[in-house]
């Protein structure tokens, strides 16, 4: 390989790894200003051998090099559909959610579908601290060679500088927006060599606690797309609020790609570096991140001196076996997953179990009918029917002074009922209709998370617009009573159709049972013997008729007593249809006012509790996976 160890002067100074001759400008730029990875320092050092007239192996043609790029393939694992998932529910919740509550589900989509693009065989791991934690030299005892610059003045690390210990890895650096001229390779020796590491990617990051805003922009851009991270902390910023408040506890359900390494043991006494140890477990405990300890997946903790290289060949151990696993991209995109699942729990997870029961319908229904005067409704077909009764089987005197109390006189009997309740003292059905959708929309929407309450309130009350108007017209069709005025508001005033009509709007009167023309009859049999025992009598008086006043008496005696009787027994013989009348003309009425309410309250709410689960059926794909336990 060859090593270049270009400082931030655009400088270099190195050595060719296996010609034995200078790699001439070694500062890993092409002539367009582009890093290949070593391809085109090998090209010139094979045009360089040409010239001084040696043989030299020849480099690859760009048609004849292996692919720089190897993408992810589809597989088995419950990424992809956690993906698809989180893609669906994201598409579901937009006209619902604002876009800032789901922007940060877009960016790990975003990211995601960027890093499934590039190399699968490449691992990024970035370096962080603080200033003066050493990680600088960390990134170079890893690397083998002094690549990054090292020494008192802070900031010693301004951009990010990466190596890579083998080709392909291009487009993953150009993803970082790491420029060409801080792209190195390691000098060759065991670390340069290391199979375990062959795929590792390492960058060196600015100080996360940098004075330069810059600095610090950087680091959490670049930390937002790597694959896993290396902490460097030191024995006197270990606990830094600033690191475990800004980086480490938000980042806690990364642990299966986070190293913490505390570094520069050699300056702590004794059993000082074991005691720090123990307390920066304890920090990170509390910030909520998984130690990786008995076999339990979490993060790395360990200590080291970078300086002395003390412990810095198990550090590389570990690194090469978790590069060489080739999961840590998909770990680092799971839990990405889960850190936008989770910030995204409140709008999708639900206290209860939201929905329209049973009861809310029909105490729904039976408002719109109490609006609508269905009860009433019933009530006048019934008293319609035994008005039409007592006028078919009712005496003729009877029906005579029954029609001189209905002249028009404002207190008959017939129009008792029509106003038992003064208006003022009841509230108004377009009232009524208002509290019944707002009932029901609160049923539905309890337990709901805000902004699907919220859709769900919105299709009640936009479906409720004009229903008020809808109920009158089938109370009028209906002709119930005070129809004409409801949508006004009052139940009051006199019905526009006749009781008992049709929802279809044509009136009819109630049907007569088949014995009604028999009781006719009967009741005409009874008027015709009393006047014929009357005429009987009228002609014993005047002389035309022998005297004899038992037999038209009881003739006479015999009509007028069976003319009330006839009509008594007719009015208890229709008590029950009358009132089956009425609770069949309540029962049309009844549905015609639930059928309406369904179709622009209840149906438009159901959808929207129907959207709400499809949204949380993907949630719960996108949770269930989970490999940090959110």
């Amino acid at each position: 390989m060859t090593a270049v160890t270009d400082q931030d002067n655009g400088k270099s100074n190195s050595n060719g790894g296996g010609s034995g001759k200078s790699a001439g400008d070694t500062s890993g730029r092409g002539g367009d200003g582009r890093w290949d990875d070593g391809l085109i320092a090998r090209r010139a050092a094979a045009a360089e051998a040409d010239e001084a007239g040696e043989a030299a192996p020849r480099a690859p043609a760009e048609d004849d090099a292996e692919p720089q790029v190897e993408a992810y393939v589809p597989s088995g694992g419950p990424l992809p559909p956690r993906l698809d998932a989180l893609r669906e529910l994201v598409g579901l919740s937009r006209a619902r959610l604002d876009r800032d509550t789901l922007a940060e589900a877009g960016r790990v989509l975003d990211e995601a579908a960027a890093r499934q693009r590039l190399s699968s065989r490449h691992t990024v791991i970035a370096v962080a601290g603080a200033t003066g934690s050493g990680k600088s030299t960390l990134f170079n005892a890893l690397a083998g060679a002094p690549i990054s610059d090292t020494g008192l003045r802070r900031p010693t690390t301004s951009q990010p500088i990466a190596c890579s210990w083998t080709d392909g890895a291009a487009g993953l650096l150009d993803r970082l927006a790491v420029p060409g001229r801080l792209r190195r390779r390691p000098h060759p020796g065991p670390a340069a060599f290391d199979e375990a590491l062959q795929g590792l990617v390492l960058v060196d990051l600015p100080d996360h606690d940098s004075a330069a805003t810059e600095h610090r922009d950087q680091v959490d851009r670049v930390l937002a797309l790597v694959d896993a991270v290396i902490w460097v902390v030191d024995p006197e910023k270990y606990a830094d609020a600033a690191l475990h408040e800004r980086y480490l506890r938000p980042l806690a359900g990364h642990a299966e790609v986070t190293f913490v390494v505390l570094n520069q043991t050699d300056r702590l006494p004794g059993e000082a570096a074991d005691l720090v140890l123990d307390d920066l477990r304890r920090l990170l405990d509390e910030d909520g991140i998984a130690l990786g300890e008995h076999g339990e997946p979490g993060a790395t903790v360990m200590s080291l001196s970078a300086l002395t290289g003390d412990g810095v060949l198990e550090l590389r151990e570990m690194v090469g076996r978790f590069v060489q696993d080739r999961t840590a991209a998909t770990r680092r995109l799971s839990a990405d997953i889960d850190a936008a699942a989770a910030r995204l729990r409140p709008v999708y997870v639900a206290e209860g179990r939201p929905g329209l029961g049973e009861r809310a319908r029909e105490e729904f229904t039976d408002r719109l009918a109490e609006a609508v005067g269905a009860a009433a409704a019933g009530q006048a077909a019934e008293r319609e029917w035994r008005r039409n009764a007592g006028r078919a089987c009712g005496t003729p005197w009877l029906r005579l002074w029954r029609w001189y109390e209905n002249r028009g006189l404002p207190g008959s009997l017939d129009r008792m009922g029509q106003a038992l309740t003064p208006p003022e003292e009841e509230l108004t059905a377009r009232q009524r209709v208002e509290q019944a959708v707002r009932i029901v929309a609160d049923d539905a929407a309890d337990g709901l998370p805000g902004p699907w309450a919220q859709a769900v309130r919105e299709a009640a009350f936009n479906g409720a617009k004009g229903l008020p108007e809808a109920l009158d017209e089938l109370a009028v069709k209906a002709g119930a009573p005070g129809a004409s005025k409801r949508g006004g508001g009052t139940e009051a005033g006199q019905a526009a159709a006749p009781l008992g009509a049709p929802l279809g709007g044509r009136p009819a009167k109630p049907p007569r049972p088949k014995w009604w023309p028999a009781a006719v009859l009967a009741q005409v049999s009874m008027t015709l013997l009393q006047i014929f025992g009357g005429l009987w009598l009228v002609g014993q008086i005047i002389g035309v008729l022998e005297p004899g006043l038992v037999t038209p008496a009881l003739i006479m005696l015999a009509g007028v007593v069976g003319g009330p009787l006839v009509e008594w027994s007719c009015a208890a013989a229709i008590r029950g249809p009358a009132r089956r009348y009425g609770q069949d003309a309540e029962r049309r009425l009844r549905e015609a006012a639930a059928g309406c309410g369904r179709a622009r309250v209840l149906d438009p709410v159901a959808a929207e509790l129907v959207r709400y689960r499809e949204v949380r059926e993907r949630y719960v794909t996108v949770t269930e996976f989970s490999t940090t336990g959110r």
